[in-house]
């Protein structure tokens, strides 16, 4: 999850680390009402959008602005869709990185909040946008 939403190394490691922390703080708040795994993927989400939140340093926003998409794109199949997974907005890649991480559509409705249908609908359109946006690259 962590390089789906974060691509630099050491921020990678500080965000590791710190959904770790997270989960041991919350861990005896946590009820059972839910799998382990799906709370713990919320968890993890909800620290990954929090720490992107955090002011970027005008030093690295000036080098990820310098960089030219064709930079951006490494050949590699899979570093190419984890770019195309970064392009979506945030429900979107929610998503597909619940998708791809194996949880069922029930799981992810429960996790996103919306309906199973919807869901479905919702991962149906997801995949078929990076199909294209992977053809297009």
């Amino acid at each position: 999850m962590i390089r789906l939403y974060i691509n630099h190394e050491e921020d990678e490691k500080d965000l590791f680390q710190e959904i770790l922390f997270q989960a041991w703080k919350s861990f005896p708040n946590f009820d059972g009402r839910s799998k382990f795994s799906t709370w713990l993927y919320r968890l993890s989400l909800n620290t990954v959008l929090t720490f992107k939140r955090r002011p970027v340093k005008v030093e690295a926003r000036e080098n990820l602005e310098s960089l030219n998409h064709s930079e951006k794109i490494e050949k590699d199949e899979s570093e190419a869709l984890y770019y195309a997974i970064r392009q979506l907005n945030e429900v979107d890649k929610m998503i597909i990185t619940l998708h791809l991480d194996g949880y069922e559509n029930e799981e992810i409705a429960e996790i996103s909040g919306l309906t199973k249908n919807n869901t479905a609908v919702k991962l149906h359109r997801i995949k078929d946008g990076l199909i294209k946006t992977l053809k297009a690259m």
